[in-house]
């Protein structure tokens, strides 16, 4: 994949391009149905997930939307960094393009993009403290 798709994210504007090429080898790209789930919530986190085009709504518990996501959002650093479960189930409003980045890729390349992983922390513990 070519590391420039990932330059629209805010999550690697730190990153230099060695590291940029690093995380883009090893990410892929999925589609999703509008009315797909994406992830739901208590299940295992295995994997980070990048929009690039579509929409999807959060929800709790409940079946209730509290969050609408887009292109340039990111969602499921809280389960794979900090608790290893989904706290929240994510719904594709629209069709969806996405980047995906599997736990066991970001331990693989997690040593030489340090800064990945403290990004991806402070946007968990962010989301995760409200």
């Amino acid at each position: 994949m070519d590391s420039s798709r990932l330059t629209a994210f805010p999550l690697f504007a730190e990153l230099r391009a060695a590291e940029l090429d690093d995380v883009a080898s090893a990410m892929r790209e999925v589609e999703v149905d509008a009315g797909s789930g994406v992830t739901a919530v208590d299940d295992y986190g295995t994997a980070l997930y990048f929009v690039e085009e579509g929409e999807a709504e959060v929800q709790s518990e409940g079946g209730e939307a509290t969050q609408a996501l887009g292109p340039r959002d990111t969602f499921g650093e809280i389960s794979l960094l900090l608790t290893g479960e989904r706290t929240a189930t994510v719904v594709a409003r629209t069709p969806m393009r996405m980047l995906t980045l599997s736990d066991q890729d970001f331990q693989r390349i997690r040593p030489r993009v340090p800064e990945l992983e403290s990004a991806l922390r402070r946007l968990g513990v962010d989301r995760a403290g409200r």
